[in-house]
């Protein structure tokens, strides 16, 4: 037995006490110089331009950041990114937790592609996602003609906004739940079976209070990355002020046209939704490693 503890220890590259020794020795000038290059980085790249909008959206005082973010086109934007988000994320969640699922207790022929499939989305561009949405669903394109002998209008309307951002926002559910599920094991599942609770009340009662903080750390990610897409939804939207913008395209439109303080006003709102995003995602994230299994 003691041969065995033995070989599990040094089994590791490096082990916990080797590290700990490592980072003690190393010296204070280099600790404080990564330390000093991060928080560099991170007011650079991060706090500087999110002041620049704030500051930006306030520079002729609230009248006009409130005339700007009353404004009925703008009202309309957000209505419609609304509505996008509330379409876009149930479906995609339901998506997730069946694809985590799938892939975390079943071993079949093609999962390795799925999970490539379900991956795709972060490697594809989102202006190239808009553009073969538009080849398939467009006038011109492969369902374009039956779409429009049958009176549905998928590009230049809502389902093609709601198409591009699920397939940008796929990925995120599912990828939080596949390492949730795969840790805690299938023992309590189990055992409510054998109990005599069927497949949806074993779901219902067991997994899904489980694996709750990843479910919904997930959902906080799709929702944020709903709310800010910007490529595909420009490709597919047509763009008609007060009629097919979204916030982010709402953004965009003002400050093409000079507008900036009405741009950093609508901005701003982006803004304040992902400083609540990044507080919601860390409280989940603290949340979703409390419940990991010891």
């Amino acid at each position: 037995m003691a041969s065995i503890i033995n070989e599990a220890s040094v089994g590791s590259p490096v082990s916990g006490v080797a590290k700990t020794k490592a980072v003690a020795d190393e010296s204070p000038w280099v600790r404080r110089g990564l330390i000093g290059l991060v928080f560099v980085f991170l007011g650079v790249f991060l706090v500087m331009p999110l002041a620049v909008v704030l500051s930006g959206a306030l520079a002729q005082g609230w009248d006009v950041y409130a005339k700007a973010v009353a404004d009925p086109d703008t009202r309309s934007a957000v209505m419609l990114t609304l509505w996008v988000v509330a379409i876009t994320v149930p479906l995609n969640t339901i998506f997730g937790v069946a694809a985590a699922w799938a892939l975390a207790r079943f071993d079949f022929r093609g999962r390795s592609v799925l999970t490539s499939l379900i991956d795709l989305p972060f490697a594809v561009s989102p202006v190239v996602v808009g553009l073969a949405y538009v080849l398939v669903f467009g006038r011109n394109g492969w369902l374009g003609p039956w779409l429009s002998a049958h009176g549905v209008q998928v590009i230049f309307a809502v389902p093609g906004m709601v198409l591009v951002t699920m397939f940008v926002t796929v990925p995120f559910v599912a990828r939080e739940l596949i390492p949730v599920l795969a840790e805690r094991g299938q023992e309590e599942e189990e055992g409510a079976l054998s109990l005599g609770a069927s497949g949806l009340q074993t779901f219902f009662r067991v997994t899904l209070p489980a694996v709750k903080w990843g479910l919904l750390y997930g959902v906080v990610l799709t929702t944020a990355r709903a709310l800010g897409e910007y490529g595909a939804v420009s490709v597919v939207s047509g763009r008609v002020p007060g009629e097919m913008e979204t916030l982010t395209l709402r953004v965009d439109m003002l400050y093409q046209n000079y507008q900036a303080t009405a741009a950093f006003a609508v901005a701003s709102l982006l803004a304040v939704i992902a400083l609540v995003t990044l507080v919601l995602k860390t409280y989940l994230g603290d949340r979703k490693d409390d419940a990991k299994p010891a």
